[in-house]
This record gives C-alpha cells, sequence and structure tokens, in this order.
C-alpha cells in the first residue's frame, strides 16, 4: 500500500513565545499564521518559512521538548550568499558561507538555541553532459 505523507509542522521549543515569534517573523521573514490563546495553559503560534509547505509551531502547552533542543532543521534556499546578507543585515547571528561537494551552507541558531541550516543545492545539472 503507497499513500501520501507531508511534513506538515515541526515543533520548535522556547521559553518565551512573544521573543521567538519576534525573532522567527521580524528577523528571519517567516508569515504569522496564527496565534491563538485556547485557554491559560495553551498558545498555539504557527509560522511559515516564505514560499514553503511546512511551517513551525510554538508555544505554551504545545510543545514537550527542552527549549533549545531542536537541532538541524534544514531549509533549502535559492542562494547562500543572499541568504547571509540578508539575515546579517536584519541582525541574525550566522555562519560564514559554508561550502560542501552537497551544497552551500549556513547556520543559525534561534534566541533559545535551537539550531537552523540553510542549504543551497548544488547545481547537479551542471555535471551531467
Amino acid at each position: 500500500m503507497s499513500f501520501s505523507m507531508k511534513i506538515e509542522v515541526v515543533p520548535i521549543p522556547v521559553t518565551d513565545v512573544d521573543r521567538a515569534k519576534a525573532f522567527y517573523v521580524d528577523q528571519l521573514g517567516f508569515n504569522p499564521d496564527h496565534d491563538h490563546r485556547v485557554d491559560e495553559k495553551i498558545r498555539f503560534v504557527q509560522l511559515t518559512p516564505p514560499g514553503s509547505a511546512c511551517s513551525i509551531v510554538i508555544g505554551e502547552g504545545i510543545v514537550e521538548m527542552a527549549p533549545g533542543t531542536q537541532k538541524g532543521v534544514m531549509m533549502v534556499i535559492d542562494s547562500a550568499d543572499e541568504a547571509y546578507a540578508q539575515l546579517r543585515s536584519r541582525g541574525v547571528e550566522t555562519s560564514e558561507v559554508v561550502d560542501m561537494d552537497w551544497g552551500r551552507f549556513v547556520y543559525f541558531s534561534d534566541p533559545d538555541g535551537n539550531s537552523w541550516a540553510l542549504q543551497e543545492l548544488p547545481d547537479y545539472a551542471a555535471g551531467q553532459g
């Protein structure tokens, strides 16, 4: 049996929801899709990177992991150089652009230490003749 599966939401554990939301929206450019307080213990905040079909969720009473423990979430980007320049201009501390055989990378962490990788894919067609 074969069926379709799509990753839609990735939980990101944070200590301060408002600070994290500001980082992801104001500094990274994520779209603020939902910010709903269900009750005094549950707040659901869904944010989506521009152009992505997958969102992240932060909040209160939503994510069970300890803040800062989500490591290595990867997003594909068009240009590592452009991403590096834009993030730095928005005050995001990033690595330099790292060149590897399987792509060019920029790494950063959110205010809680959750780490992210941005990957510019290699031009696979260039190696074909």
